[in-house]
C-alpha cells in the first residue's frame, strides 16, 4: 500500500523546540561568567550607586512585586498545612521597604574587595601580600523566601561576585519579578549584563545541570530543607557551602534566672517561628522544670504554640501532647515546640549532639563554668549564653545583611556576610628577584 507522504508534512509553526537543561543554562552561565571579570574590578563608588538604584527600583515597582507575590500565595494558601510556608513567602509593602532598606545598608558597608590581609618582606627584599578578592560566580539555590533574591543580589554585587539565582517553584513569580527589577536597575547603573542572573525554570533537571556547571560556577550556596541539601550533596561537582535547616535548642540550666529563662524561651519560639533561627526544642533541667514550665506554657498556649513533651513534661503540663520520636530533631518552622526535661547539662549536650543540626544552640545559666563548657563542647555554627537563638543574624551581629547562616565547617560558618563572599590571593612585589 503506497504511503501518502503528505501526511508526514506536519505543520510545526509556532511549536518551540524543547531545550535540554544544558542548552537552556549554558548561554545564561556563559554571560554570567563573562560578567565576572569586569564586575570584580569595579570601584566601590560604582557598586554603591548601583545598589542605591536597585533599592529605589524596588520601591518604585512595589505594585508589580505584590502582584507577582499574590500569584504565588494564591497557589498555596488553599492548603492549611502550608501556613508556615505562606508566612515565609508573603511580601507586604513593609517587607518590600525593608528589602530596599537592607540594600541601602549594604551600600554603606565597607567594601572588602582589595582589602589587605597582611604584607611582609622577605630577606631577599621581595614583599609578599595577601588581599581579598571576589569568589567569582556564585550559584544560590533557595526555597520560599523572596527576600533572599534581593539580599543575595545585593551582597554578591557589593562583594564583586556574579550571582546565579534559582529560587523555589513556590515563589517563582515573586523571585522573577524581583530579579528582573534588580537586574534592570543594576544594568542601567553600569553593572555588566549577567551580573544578576535568574534561572527562569523550575524543572529539577535544570537544578541538576546547574550543580554540575563547574566550567561557569565557582561556588554553590544552597538554602533549604533536607531534600534540597540531599540533592546538592549527591549531585554537585562544585564546592558547596550549606545553609542547612535550623533545629535550634535552648537548654535551661538548674542555676538560672527563671524570669529571664521564661522571656528568652518564649521569644525564641514565638517571635517569628518560621525562621531557621527560631527554637524548635527546649531542654529544661529537672530541678527547675516544675517552676519554669507552667507559666511558660500559659504564654505558649496564649500565643497559639502547640507543646509536644516528653513523659516528664506531660506530667507537669496538662497542655502538652506526648512527643513522638521524630519530634526531636524536627525543624517545625511553625508554632510547635518540643520540650524535654533532662537530668543535667551533660544529658542536654548529648541530646543536642544527637538531634541538632549544628545551627544555633543556647544555654541559659548563672554558672560561668557551665557556660564556658557549653560554648566549648556544643558543635554548632553559633553557640550562645543567656540569649535567644533568634539573635543569630547578620544584622544583630553587626555584620549587615547575610547570604544565610552557614552550617558548613569550611570557609565560612554562621551568618555569612560580605567578607565571607570573598577569598584571598597573594600579591608579590619584586625588584628582579629569582630563585637561586
Amino acid at each position: 500500500m503506497p504511503i501518502d507522504e503528505s501526511q508526514n508534512d506536519l505543520d510545526v509553526s509556532g511549536v518551540e523546540e524543547k531545550l535540554s537543561p544544558e542548552e537552556y543554562l549554558n548561554p545564561l552561565l556563559q554571560r554570567a561568567k563573562q560578567a565576572a571579570r569586569p564586575l570584580s574590578g569595579l570601584i566601590a563608588m560604582k557598586k554603591n550607586a548601583a545598589l542605591m538604584a536597585m533599592a529605589d527600583a524596588l520601591e518604585a515597582r512595589e505594585d508589580t512585586i505584590l502582584e507577582a507575590n499574590e500569584e504565588d500565595l494564591s497557589a498555596i494558601e488553599e492548603n492549611p498545612s502550608h501556613a508556615a510556608m505562606a508566612d515565609r513567602l508573603r511580601l507586604t509593602p513593609s517587607r518590600i521597604a525593608d528589602m530596599a532598606t537592607h540594600i541601602r545598608e549594604i551600600a554603606q558597608l565597607r567594601d572588602p574587595v582589595g582589602e589587605s590581609m597582611g604584607l611582609w618582606q622577605r630577606p631577599n627584599g621581595m614583599r609578599v601580600g595577601r588581599v581579598r578578592v571576589p569568589i567569582g560566580v556564585i550559584g544560590i539555590i533557595y526555597e520560599s523566601r523572596p527576600n533572599v533574591t534581593a539580599d543575595a543580589a545585593a551582597l554578591c554585587l557589593k562583594s564583586g561576585n556574579v550571582c546565579v539565582l534559582r529560587g523555589g517553584s513556590e515563589a517563582h513569580h515573586s523571585n522573577l519579578a524581583l530579579a528582573t527589577i534588580l537586574g534592570e536597575a543594576a544594568q542601567k547603573a553600569g553593572i555588566p549584563e549577567g551580573a544578576i542572573t535568574f534561572i527562569d525554570k523550575t524543572d529539577r533537571d535544570v537544578v541538576l545541570a546547574l550543580l554540575k556547571s563547574n566550567r561557569f560556577i565557582d561556588l554553590i550556596i544552597p538554602r533549604g530543607g533536607d531534600a534540597l541539601m540531599d540533592t546538592v550533596t549527591q549531585h554537585a561537582t562544585i564546592p558547596v557551602i550549606k545553609h542547612d535547616k535550623g533545629v535550634c535548642h535552648i537548654y535551661v540550666d538548674s542555676d538560672v534566672d527563671l524570669t529571664m529563662a521564661q522571656r528568652i524561651s518564649f521569644n525564641a519560639k514565638a517571635q517569628r517561628c518560621s525562621t531557621c533561627n527560631s527554637m524548635e526544642t527546649l531542654l529544661v533541667h529537672e530541678k527547675v522544670a516544675k517552676k519554669l514550665l507552667p507559666p511558660l506554657a500559659e504564654e505558649y498556649v496564649e500565643a497559639g504554640v502547640e507543646i509536644r513533651g516528653c513523659p516528664k513534661t506531660c506530667q507537669i503540663l496538662s497542655q502538652a501532647k506526648p512527643a513522638q520520636d521524630d519530634d526531636f530533631g524536627k525543624e517545625f518552622l511553625s508554632l510547635i515546640v518540643a520540650i524535654k526535661v533532662v537530668k543535667d547539662m551533660e544529658s542536654a549536650m548529648d541530646h543536642i549532639h544527637q538531634y541538632g543540626s549544628r545551627h544555633t544552640d543556647s544555654i541559659l545559666t548563672n554558672d560561668y563554668d557551665r557556660a564556658l563548657r557549653f560554648l566549648r563542647e556544643v558543635d554548632s555554627s553559633t553557640v550562645m549564653v543567656n540569649a535567644s537563638t533568634r539573635l543569630n543574624d547578620g544584622y544583630e551581629f553587626g555584620l549587615g545583611a547575610e547570604i544565610g547562616i552557614s552550617t558548613t565547617r569550611i570557609h565560612a560558618r554562621g551568618p555569612m556576610g560580605l567578607e565571607d563572599l570573598t577569598c584571598s590571593k597573594y600579591v608579590v612585589y619584586g625588584s628582579g628577584q629569582i630563585r637561586e
